[in-house]
């Protein structure tokens, strides 16, 4: 995703590409997130995230009102991280370790939007070959959202490259590459 930013700033975009670490807390996460792009103009904003992180684009978006993308998004990370209390290593690294508490499964309940609030600002790439979460799921969340259902793909959406040209045309991003066929 870096190279397709960099690409697109040398066709005259201006692009502001943010995409920090996030820690552990969902508090902190939120506060971090909220932090890095409070100036950020809403109606040219869009924020992307994937699994944990659609999860935070969506609390984000219905936050700020901005447009989100949403790669195999969580819906319900309190419950489904309600079983991985304990010390958890990062999955980019697993020689990072970190302490996931029930106070963080508490912080992802507390910050759940209730619905969502406008559809039309969202765009869902679903896998149904999903490995952690269930496609069914993610879609009756984002019912009425553009949303772009994949009959296999995985979790990671290893075949993300063939969903870009789709994202940037959801992002009014003109000039972007030719779509796949």
């Amino acid at each position: 995703m870096v190279d397709e930013v960099e690409r697109l700033r040398a066709a005259g975009h201006d692009i502001e590409w943010c995409c920090p670490q996030l820690p552990p807390s969902p508090a902190e996460a939120r506060e971090l997130i909220d932090a890095l792009c409070s100036a950020w103009p809403v109606e040219t904003m869009a924020v992307i995230g994937s699994s944990l992180g659609g999860f935070y684009a969506t609390v984000l978006a219905e936050r700020r009102g901005c447009r989100a993308v949403l790669l195999n998004p969580a819906v319900e990370p309190a419950r489904d991280l309600a079983g991985q209390i304990g010390e958890l290593t990062a999955w980019h690294d697993p020689a990072l370790r970190y302490e996931f508490t029930a106070a963080h499964v508490e912080e992802l309940r507390e910050m759940r939007p209730e619905h969502i609030t406008d559809v039309q600002r969202y765009f869902a790439v679903i896998a149904k070959g999903d490995e952690l979460l269930d496609w069914r799921e993610m879609a009756s969340r984002y019912a009425g959202a553009r949303i772009k259902l994949l009959e296999g793909s995985d979790h990671a959406l290893s075949d993300f490259e063939q969903h870009l040209p789709d994202i940037l045309d959801f992002l009014q991003l003109q000039g972007h590459r030719d779509k796949a066929p």
